[in-house]
Formats: C-alpha cells, sequence, structure tokens
C-alpha cells in the first residue's frame, strides 16, 4: 500500500485440553502450548506492529502461588521483545536448576507462562495512544480466581465515552476513558454479579465458603456475562477474554465486522483473527478451521466443555471488505482468490486508459501487497490478448504465413518489476524539504524497460490518502519517461473514515473527499460544504439509532469518474511530465469480487451500526471547524 494505514489488531488463544506431561512426552516440551501462541502471533505480525503482549493461566495452582504471568513491549519489535523476555526467565530459572528440565510438575509450580491457558494480542495504536499501558492483556485482578480478568480484543467502539457513563452510573470510577478499559470493566461489573449470585445461592444452602468458591468457578455463566456486557456495546470486535480459575470467550460482534476463526482437536482449542495462521501454525486442512459467526462466543470452561453459542442476537453480516483487499495475509486460500478477481474486474477500465494498446504498455505493481491483485490484471490482459489473437487467426486464415502466426502467438503483456523499497532508508531529516526530497528517494526504480512511447500500468491495493503517491511514486516513475502513467487501486474510493479498528478515523485525510471539496469549489457550489455542516450538526441531536450520514451529500453532485479525474489532478506535480490518469475499482464490482464480505462502509457510507454514522457526522463537523481530531 503506497500510503501507510495503521492496521487492525490480532488475537490469539491456546486453550491446552491435556495434562502438560501429555506434551512434554508427546513433543519434548511442556511449554508445546507458549510455542503454539508465539507461532500464532508470528504469523498474525501484519496485523499490528506497536505493540504485543502474552498472558498465561495455570490451573489447580496451591493458595499463595502464582497462577497469572503477562509480559506486555512497545518496542519496535514487540512480539520478539517479549518472548525474548520469557526465554530469558525460564532460561535462568533451568541454569539455576538444571535437574529439572524433565520435571513437568516442578516446572508449572516453580516457572513463569508455563500453564494450560494463553492468551496473545498483537496491537497498533488506533486508539489511545501507545504507551505500555494501553497494550493489551489487560487484566481486572482479584483475590478471587473467578473474578480475576484478563481481556485482549480487535475492536474499537463507537461509544466509549457512553460506555464510561454507564459505569460512573452504577457507581465505578474508572482510572481512564478507552474503550478497552470500559468494555474491561463492563465485563468485570457482570462477573461480579454472578459470582455474588451464585455465592448467595451456596450460602443459603450452608456450604462454606472455600467449598463454594469451587462450585462458583464451576457454574459460571459465561454466556450471560457477556451478554449483558456487550448489551450497550456499539462497534465491530473480535472480544476474548480469560477468567483466573481457568475458563474462556472469544464472542463476535452481532455484524461480524471484525474476524475470529477457531480450531479444535484432541489436544488444543485456538482462535485466532486469521485463518491461515491456525492452518499453517497447527497443519490444518482449510475445513477444520471453523469462522465465529456474527454474535457467536466460543466458550471454554475449565472442565473442559467447547460450545459455540448465540450469545448476541446476530444482525445483517456486514464483515469487513477491507480485510480481504489489504489487512488479512493473501495465503488464505479465499482472499487470494478475491485479491485476484479484483485485479481483473479492473482491466477493462485500465484497456480503454491505455486505448487498448497492450503492446505499448508496461504492467506492474507498487508495493508488494499488490502483487496478488497484479496476478490477476496480468490473466486478465492475456485473456484480452488471446481473444486478440484468435480473431486475427480466423480472420486470416490461409493468408498468414508461419512466421506471421509466430509472431502472433508469441506476443504477451509487458509485465517488468518497475520499483523496490529501499527499506535502508529512513526519513530522519527534520525540515520538511529535505524529508520531501529524501521521500522520493524511498523506491529505486528499474531504468531501460519502458521506451516514451509506453504506456505504464501500476497497480496498488488502494490509495486513501495519495501523499506517497505524489510525494514519491509518481516523481520516481516519470523518471522512467512513459507517454502516460496509470495508477490502479485494487479498492474503491475510499471516501469515509472507519471506527470499528483500522486507524482511517478523518475526513480531511482522504484523497477522494479532498477531491470532491476541490469539485465543489470549482463548480461553485461551496453552499454545500455549509449546508452538510449545519445538518450534522442536527444530526448530532438525534438518538444514534436515528441518525443518517450527511456526509453522503459531498459526493452527490459527481459521477465515480469525475471524483477520480480531480484525484489525478491533485497528485500530479508540476514536476511531473508524463500524463496521469487514477483508476479506482468500481463498488459494483467490490461486491462481486467479495461477495461475503459486506462492510464496505470506507467506500459508500453505508455504516453497519448506528455510531458508525454519529461518527462520520462528527468527523465532518471537527474538518469544518479545523479541528485535527478523531471522532470517537
Amino acid at each position: 500500500m503506497s500510503d501507510p494505514i495503521k492496521h487492525e489488531c490480532g488475537i490469539a488463544l491456546v486453550r491446552l485440553l491435556k495434562p502438560l506431561s501429555f506434551y512434554k512426552e508427546k513433543y519434548g516440551t511442556a511449554f508445546w502450548g507458549l510455542n503454539k501462541l508465539y507461532l500464532l502471533l508470528e504469523k498474525q505480525h501484519n496485523r499490528g506492529q506497536d505493540g504485543a503482549g502474552v498472558a498465561s493461566i495455570k490451573f489447580n495452582t496451591a493458595p499463595g502461588t502464582r497462577y497469572i504471568s503477562r509480559k506486555r513491549s512497545n518496542k519496535s519489535q514487540p512480539i520478539q521483545a517479549v518472548f525474548n523476555h520469557i526465554n530469558q526467565r525460564i532460561d535462568t530459572i533451568f541454569l539455576e536448576n538444571p535437574d529439572k528440565k524433565n520435571d513437568v510438575n516442578w516446572q508449572k509450580a516453580n516457572m513463569p507462562y508455563i500453564g494450560e491457558l494463553f492468551l496473545g494480542h498483537v496491537r497498533y495504536g488506533t486508539f489511545g495512544g501507545n504507551s505500555i499501558e494501553n497494550v493489551h492483556p489487560f487484566i481486572r485482578p482479584s483475590n478471587w480466581k473467578h473474578r480475576s480478568l484478563i481481556m485482549a480484543g480487535n475492536f474499537n467502539m463507537t461509544n466509549s465515552n457512553q460506555l464510561l457513563d454507564d459505569l460512573v452510573q452504577i457507581g465505578q470510577h474508572p482510572k481512564e476513558n478507552t474503550d478497552t478499559i470500559t468494555v474491561m470493566e463492563k465485563i468485570g461489573h457482570f462477573l461480579d454479579k454472578e459470582v455474588e449470585k451464585l455465592y448467595q445461592r451456596y450460602k443459603k444452602q450452608n456450604i462454606s465458603k472455600l467449598e463454594a468458591s469451587a462450585l462458583i468457578s464451576k457454574n459460571i455463566d459465561i454466556a450471560s456475562i457477556i451478554k449483558k456486557s456487550a448489551k450497550s456495546w456499539d462497534g465491530g470486535y473480535a472480544m476474548a477474554g480469560l477468567l483466573g480459575h481457568g475458563d474462556a470467550f472469544v464472542l463476535r460482534d452481532p455484524n461480524g465486522i471484525r474476524p475470529a476463526f477457531y480450531y479444535q482437536d484432541e489436544e488444543v482449542v485456538a482462535v485466532a483473527s486469521e485463518r491461515p495462521a491456525l492452518q499453517t501454525v497447527f497443519n490444518a486442512p482449510i475445513h477444520e478451521i471453523h469462522e465465529l459467526e456474527n454474535g457467536e462466543a466460543i466458550i471454554l470452561k475449565k472442565e473442559g466443555k467447547i460450545s459455540v453459542e448465540q450469545v448476541l442476537e446476530a444482525k445483517e453480516k456486514k464483515a469487513c471488505s477491507f480485510e480481504r483487499i489489504y489487512f488479512s495475509r493473501g495465503s488464505d486460500a479465499a482472499i487470494y482468490k478475491e485479491r485476484k478477481t479484483l485485479g481483473k474486474y479492473v482491466f477493462p477500465q485500465i484497456l480503454k486508459a491505455i486505448d487498448n494498446d497492450i503492446s505499448n504498455t508496461v504492467f506492474s505493481f507498487i508495493p508488494n501487497t499488490a502483487e496478488t491483485a497484479f496476478f490477476g490484471m496480468r490473466e486478465a490482459a492475456e485473456d484480452f490478448l488471446n481473444e486478440q489473437k484468435t480473431k486475427i487467426l480466423l480472420e486470416g486464415k490461409r493468408q498468414l504465413t508461419a512466421e506471421r502466426v509466430r509472431e502472433i502467438l508469441s506476443e504477451k503483456p509487458r509485465i517488468e518489476k518497475i520499483a523496490i523499497k529501499d527499506a535502508k532508508l529512513r526519513t530522519f531529516i527534520a525540515d520538511d524539504k529535505s524529508r520531501n526530497d529524501l521521500v522520493a528517494h524511498v523506491y529505486d526504480i528499474t531504468y531501460g524497460v519502458v521506451k516514451p512511447t509506453d504506456n505504464l500500468v501500476i497497480i496498488d491495493d488502494s490509495i486513501v490518502r495519495g501523499t506517497t503517491l505524489k510525494k514519491s511514486i509518481l516523481r520516481i516513475v516519470d523518471r522512467l519517461g512513459p507517454k502516460k502513467i496509470v495508477v490502479v487501486s485494487s479498492a474503491p474510493q475510499i471516501r469515509y473514515p472507519d471506527c470499528y479498528g483500522i486507524d482511517m478515523a478523518k475526513l480531511g485525510d482522504f484523497i477522494a473527499f479532498k477531491a470532491a471539496v476541490a469539485l465543489l469549489k470549482e463548480k461553485g457550489k461551496v453552499q454545500v460544504l455549509m449546508d452538510v455542516y449545519e445538518k450534522c450538526k442536527l444530526e448530532l441531536k438525534k438518538e444514534d439509532d436515528a441518525m443518517i450520514n450527511i456526509v453522503q451529500d459531498i459526493y452527490a453532485s459527481f459521477s465515480y469518474l469525475e471524483v477520480s479525474k480531480k484525484i489525478a489532478d491533485l497528485l500530479t506535480s508540476k514536476f511531473i511530465v508524463a500524463e496521469v490518469i487514477i483508476i479506482y475499482q468500481t463498488v459494483a464490482n467490490l461486491h462481486k469480487a467479495v461477495p461475503n464480505h459486506k462492510g464496505d462502509w470506507y467506500f459508500t457510507g453505508n455504516y453497519p451500526t448506528p455510531g458508525g454514522n454519529r461518527v462520520v457526522n462528527e468527523a465532518f463537523i471537527n474538518y469544518y471547524e479545523g479541528k485535527n481530531l478523531r471522532a470517537y
């Protein structure tokens, strides 16, 4: 992606179903579960590089001994930092106790991060900053195991202020106003109530407090707790929680916005944000990886019962389509196919832009994440050429010489690696002029493959802000001297902010929005901006359920093509010699290529939850008033 976008978070949960001695005997280590957690996090590193954390729980520990371990990092390589710390702790203990390397019971009693239940998380700091205090998992400790709560999630709540107020109204005083804290305290509140309810029941039966504690742990109704907790949540989420005594759950939001998958065999249950991570780590075929559907929770009881329950009422599934275009790993079988299809579907627009002149066109891609869509575009170009070849051969019949036939059959799309990112360069220079010059050298280019008579077609996953495109890529590839540069986005125009976990929160950042505003000014329709501003202020006085997205009016006067042309104008600086054309995927083709992930609010403004409409209206007010703020 030419414009770096903050990714969303990734979760990993591992629950061992056998005694630790089983894994020691079969796999040679009692740390098998921890090793699997590490692999799941590394396989989802693409989802978050600002921070990482892990937590583990030991079952059936003696009173007075530690049963929860946690380590978090916000260093530049957080996963490595976390596990280097863990490995050093373990190695030090083994050095001091070399005779205990095969004593699993001793290891469990005396070593951290060895247990039966693990939770891991990778994140980008999309909300609340990136201090170590904002890195998951979070812990709500208690002297009662069944009241201790560990939380991590891939989520964002649009109504975190309301959730905070709800806690205040019941007498709490949360230490922070972040959606992670408010969500955890909400669950903690209903967990406390559930425990108290069970305690009173056993008290009436004259059961001792010690005996009651064990019964409470066994009979806590996890589904009831998370159902009550999530009643007022508005957002997209895959929420994971562990209770100190050993119960665990992962809950997916009612619209299925954020993803969650699980795997289960006789030895382990594991949950992750991405299917390929589970397939790879557990060497499992695709049919053994199951998707947690919207509103469902997988609930893992300490005694071993595993169930998937419809905890929240399922609403229309609006699974995020950006997951498929960019954020998830392309090694997923379905995602790989969808990305190729996106490349194919955008090809007719490319063909029109180059006047059907395949012979004088070079095809390439920037960056590497766009490679799969590039393959689809390439196949579409080959199909077009094959149709042309067939037509010529049929029309020519006996008039064609053998040499001419060979010449026709040998023609193929010209595929080249045009730009290679120079990972060694860092934009460390302080002043803007020097920094911009450095940015223009972030990519190395391949000379000698583009002629002055050539079109140069470059496909990207998406064009969001256009900053890198304008300041770097267009300048660099223009040095090759093509007559025309066609930049293709496999995603549609991103017109609206996200509020469900991806860091695209401000309207004024989007090049499509800037283009629409520029068109309004050019056409003498500046009044539309003021009208939208006044309507947004009125809209915010309504209840969330009654709100509509007023910002859609900004684009109403212009065709998709008009906005794309204006984007090309805005991104083409005076230094560019070649003609520049910007092509975006259409929303209709997105829906055809990615039929089962209908969450398209980035492109259409059709938000899946009421809070989304409030956020987009607030985002426009912030833009109009010149406030560089998030709207959630």
